[in-house]
């Protein structure tokens, strides 16, 4: 029983993951374009808020919060961030408090993140699907 156990527990350890907005257009056209033999685990963010220690598995992977962090988001510009001195915990704190900071999608694919939706990233993403 504790290797049936252990083998589950790896599973989990290792899924992918895909962190996105449902509501976002840009989002589910990406989802619709991934292979459908390939199983990741969905975290709508909205839904499901990110929590702390998933933010800092994010970061470690990234090397830090404003890599992870949407400058295109209409909260970033309606509150002024662009003129202020932002710090890794300023980052933290924003993503943490409001799901459109975090720049999406997000996946973590064999224990590697890619941030966004670009053309770039996204054919990085499909290459670590192979």
């Amino acid at each position: 029983m504790s290797n049936e156990f252990s083998l589950h527990k790896e599973i989990a350890i290792y899924m992918d993951i895909i962190y996105y907005l449902a509501s976002c257009d840009t989002c589910r056209k990406i989802i619709k374009s991934l292979p459908k033999e390939h199983d990741f685990k969905f975290h709508d963010i909205k839904q499901d808020p990110i929590t702390v220690a998933e933010l800092e598995k994010m970061r470690e992977l990234s090397g830090s919060y404003e890599a992870l962090f949407s400058k295109k988001a209409q909260l970033y510009k309606s509150m002024d961030l662009k003129n202020k001195s932002l710090t890794e915990d300023d980052y933290k704190k924003y993503i943490l408090e409001h799901y459109t900071f975090l720049s999406r999608p997000v996946f973590i694919i064999k224990d590697k993140i890619y941030i966004g939706n670009t053309q770039q990233n996204m054919l990085q993403v499909m290459k670590a699907l192979v």
